[in-house]
């Protein structure tokens, strides 16, 4: 049985002989002559406690006093969207979440004061202007005049304008008892009338109280042999466990052991426990509630979970059982320093889902890389022996988007292939079951440290770990390393849902909160907090497990700039105790690397130093280079599709400033790296502009991560569709796609390209394609088969204000490439790895270096818009090639540059004297002069002496 809360407040405070009548959805039919009366009174108001069914989907009542109605209608409250609803009498839309009339500073829901540490509370001055006194509960606050201590200040920047309170001194055991109960501040003015009723954010006093949980272990700990589950929940009147031998059974229940310290809850296991299922049953004061609840919630540092995550399973990650054979001796190919890494983008699903050369149960799954002879893994090792080094996986720890077996995983109920091009049908069949179908990119986290089980052949207990470990030793017998894209910075719910994990266990303290205490969701989920030291811990936790116990040599932080700087410097420094004697795995050779964007309400350092692309510089960890992105394909991630850039249809209208822009990209993003800007004068990286902020900006060139496409934003296939004129040939796309695959290639620093985009991969136009199913991501293997243009006008939800400018492009056949077309792009991005691989001078470890052996020696005002020539200095460093001269020319004529000083015996790079594009044989050099096709990129040598 449960029950629903009606709040009702009346202005006058009469609430004699008010009552409620409610059916539909009602425990029993309800007794016309008695009417529910109020269970209790709070600070807001009466309280109606009404019992409803348990497959209850709404409630309709209706509050008088006799005859009187305190509405005219029937009023209906729909319980999928809230079981708790705030009422002021004659007002029909409720307080919550609409504040309505009642104004914030009353309002018990909202969070305004700020628990900072064991001594304040923090308060707005508006609040703090609307009463005379205030208390803490019955503790009376006493103001502060010199506001928040300067420790305060810096821990919490945007509450330096807040008045500070002192909190009168309690011992330990007193605050943790208060703060395991609602917490109210008051205020009231010199007649005693209460003005002020408000919640308090707690998560600045948990990390004061309980900073010895920082060193505790949670989740399953096994210590000699002995076996204890903990959990950190301090602010909970009683945990137990529930233990289950298999998830349809009922619980044994068994009480845990809080340690008043530290606020972990623990208990001890029997070891014939392991392999049986878990959850905890949590009670504790919910503000997503407003009272207390008891619940049952999976644990958040589960190793691994039942089908569709419903349990929490108990495993030791080193049983033998566990390991694939070989798995303990399994070699790694050699580590590659960041700045001479390669890195192929992919979704496991999409990587293998219509490859028709494997058993259908295995395509989509981990088990897809397993096979050496499959189309895709072909494809892939072609590309690691060309010089690939990394391939980097969409999210694989386990998301709440997907049903884990595949016979609850919808598919469209019509043939998609059978509507035109241009048909939005395919898009709406799509959306029909998109929250059904199998796939997702799974950008929505429910457990950070399980692999995903939809991705799994049998997503059941402990089979998806040995999966993943498979995949990962047979990606590294390929010749490729690991990345894992990992996202902590927000959570698929908060609250007390289904999907809700953290905030079921610790209330408040997971989540980053706005001003009035709502969940912060800037990230367009409920946004974790990583400054908050738990949180902290469990991502340097979850990371540390993924490298021991998965072997990942790489991590990408999804929106990076929402974590704390100290937070990732954190995680590379426990990755670095890592070492090949004692845990298997050399962790200064994990590459760490993410999304450095600046916004939302921790923009411009506004809580703490964010891990963003300037703040990281000098740590050695990578941030996505959107300035060189941006130059190359034009516009932005947002905004007018058809803005060209330099390699996307500007040619030789191109501005001489894009030129300096991906000067700067080419040279490892560089901030001090000086070169002759297009007005002819000396420029460093971090004076060139990029819409206000500095073009260069790393310390030296791995600290860069540079890329023309990924799976945000329309593909570069798509791109160009947009860009270019709608009657430029196949084979040209194809070679403007090489060209601005090269700016990445031939650049210093990491290389970054979405996997398809050597073959044209299109996503049918669709910017956005995270939920958009198979039919609009996948990848076509057979080139026979296109490369996914013309599949219909892509989702709606993303696309439809761009649906005008698609319909005609998708509609044009001539936009699908020829299976020729399509193989010659993948041998010249082949081409490129090779060359790249060819020399050292491609990927220099540090800006000196890269200072002196990279020039432009043809910058300013002269220099041809549309072509870039780029030199490198092998002496000393390269035992084949004293010089390298990279021509990139993006104009629709061939070109003739010259070059001064150039010794004689210029040649074309060995690897393009028999190019997969014949146009590149019209490549020469004559001296000084270099003649470069149209819409081209061409390498040129001098032999070592």
């Amino acid at each position: 049985m449960s029950s629903v809360l009606i709040h009702y407040q009346r202005p006058d405070s009469d609430y004699d002989g008010w009552g409620v009548h409610a059916w539909e959805g009602t425990l029993a039919k309800p007794d016309w002559d008695k009417p529910l009366t109020p269970s209790s009174f709070d600070d807001f108001g009466a309280v109606f406690e009404i019992p409803v069914r348990d497959d209850a989907i709404g409630l309709r009542y209706v509050l008088h006093r006799g005859a009187e109605k305190d509405l005219p209608d029937d009023q209906r409250l729909d319980l999928s969207a809230a079981r708790e609803i705030w009422l002021l009498a004659g007002t029909t839309a409720p307080v919550k979440p609409e504040l309505g009339s009642l104004g914030p500073e009353i309002d018990p829901a909202r969070s305004l004061a700020v628990f900072v540490d064991r001594t304040t509370i923090a308060l707005p001055g508006w609040i703090v202007d609307r009463a005379e006194t205030f208390h803490l509960g019955d503790h009376p606050l006493t103001p502060r005049p010199g506001g928040l201590f300067q420790a305060q200040s810096r821990r919490f920047p945007h509450l330096r304008a807040y008045k500070a309170f002192s909190v009168r001194e309690m011992g330990d055991a007193a605050l943790s008892d208060l703060l395991r109960d609602r917490l109210l501040v008051t205020g009231r003015d010199t007649g005693g009338e209460r003005t002020v009723l408000t919640g308090v954010q707690i998560p600045g006093v948990l990390d004061d109280l309980y900073a010895d949980a920082a060193d505790a272990y949670l989740g399953l700990v096994i210590d000699d042999d002995r076996y204890r589950l903990s959990v950190w929940a301090p602010t909970a009147r009683t945990v137990e466990l529930e233990l289950f031998r298999t998830p349809s059974d009922e619980p044994k229940l068994l009480p845990m052991e809080r340690d008043a310290l530290t606020g972990v809850w623990t208990i001890p296991l029997k070891p014939k426990w392991m392999g049986r299922y878990y959850r905890y049953r949590v009670e504790v004061w919910h503000p997503a509630a407003q009272r207390v609840i008891t619940t049952s919630v999976t644990d958040p540092y589960s190793l691994a979970l039942a089908t569709d995550s419903t349990h929490s399973l108990l495993v030791d990650l080193d049983d033998p059982e566990l390991a694939p054979p070989g798995w303990a001796a399994a070699p790694k190919p050699p580590a590659v320093a960041p700045a001479r890494m390669q890195i192929s983008e992919v979704s496991i699903r999409d990587f293998s889902i219509f490859d028709h050369s494997l058993p259908p149960a295995e395509r989509g799954t981990y088990a897809a890389f397993t096979r050496p002879g499959s189309a895709s893994m072909r494809h892939l090792s072609s590309l690691a022996e060309a010089g690939l080094t990394h391939v980097h996986l969409l999210p694989a720890f386990d998301f709440a988007s997907v049903p884990d077996r595949r016979s609850d995983q919808l598919t469209p109920a019509c043939d998609l292939a059978g509507f035109p091009p241009d048909s939005h049908e395919q898009q709406r069949a799509v959306t029909e079951i998109a929250d059904r179908d199998g796939f997702n990119w799974g950008y929505d986290p429910w457990h950070w440290t399980t692999p995903e089980g939809s991705y799994a052949v049998d997503p059941a207990g402990p089979s998806r770990i040995i999966e993943f470990r498979q995949m990962v030793a047979a990606l590294n017998e390929a010749g490729l390393r690991v990345v894992m894209d990992v996202v902590y910075n927000h959570t698929m719910a908060d609250g007390t849902g289904r999907f809700s994990v953290l905030d079921r266990l610790v209330p408040g303290y997971y989540h980053r909160q706005l001003a009035d205490g709502s969940t912060a969701e800037s990230t367009c989920c409920p946004n974790t907090a990583p400054e908050h030291m738990m949180m902290s811990k469990l991502v340097v936790d979850s990371v540390v497990t993924w490298a021991r116990q998965y072997r990942i040599d790489g991590f990408r932080f999804d929106l990076m700039g929402h974590h704390p700087r100290a937070n990732i410097l954190e995680v590379r420094v426990n990755l670095d105790h890592l070492t090949r004697a004692v845990e298997g795995v050399e962790g200064k050779e994990i590459y760490l690397y993410g999304e450095g964007w600046n916004f939302g309400e921790v923009a411009d350092d506004a809580r703490f130093a964010q891990a963003t692309q300037i703040n990281m510089a000098g740590t050695g960890i990578g941030t996505f280079n959107d300035r060189l992105r941006d130059a190359a394909r034009g516009g932005g991630a947002f905004g007018d599709p058809t803005v060209p850039g330099f390699a996307t249809g500007l040619g030789s209208l191109t501005p001489l400033i894009v030129h300096d822009q991906i000067k700067v990209g080419l040279a490892g993003g560089l901030a001090a790296y000086r070169f002759v800007n297009h007005l002819g004068a000396e420029q460093s990286g971090a004076q060139v502009d990029y819409n206000g902020a500095p073009s260069g900006y790393a310390t030296a060139p791995g600290e860069t991560v540079n890329y023309v496409d990924a799976h945000d934003n329309e593909i570069l296939y798509d791109a160009m569709a947009y860009k270019l004129p709608i009657t430029t040939p196949p084979l040209d796309r194809a070679r403007l796609q090489v060209l601005a695959l090269a700016l990445v290639v031939l650049s210093q620093g990491a290389g970054f390209v979405a996997l398809g985009s050597e073959r044209l991969r299109s996503k049918s136009l669709d910017r956005n394609s995270f939920d958009s199913g198979d039919w609009f991501n996948q990848i076509r293997w057979d080139p026979a088969l296109g490369n996914g243009f013309g599949l219909g006008l892509p989702v709606a939800a993303q696309n439809e204000e761009h649906w005008p400018l698609a319909r005609p492009l998708l509609a044009d056949p001539a936009l699908v490439p020829p299976a020729d077309v399509i193989e010659l792009t993948a041998e010249r991005y082949r081409e490129l790895l090779r060359i790249r691989r060819s020399s050292p001078v491609f990927g220099l470890p540090t800006a000196d270096e890269v200072q002196r052996r990279v020039t432009f020696p043809l910058g300013g005002p002269g220099e041809t818009p549309g072509v870039i020539v780029m030199c490198l200095d092998g002496t000393g460093l390269d035992p084949r090639f004293s010089q390298i001269v990279v021509v990139f020319n993006a104009t629709a004529a061939e070109t003739v540059q010259t070059v001064p000083g150039l010794p004689a015996g210029v040649r074309l790079h060995p690897e393009l004297t028999t190019s997969a594009d014949p146009l590149l044989q019209a490549a020469t050099a004559a001296g000084g002069d270099l003649t470069v096709p149209a819409r081209s990129v061409a390498v040129y040598v001098v032999d070592a002496s």
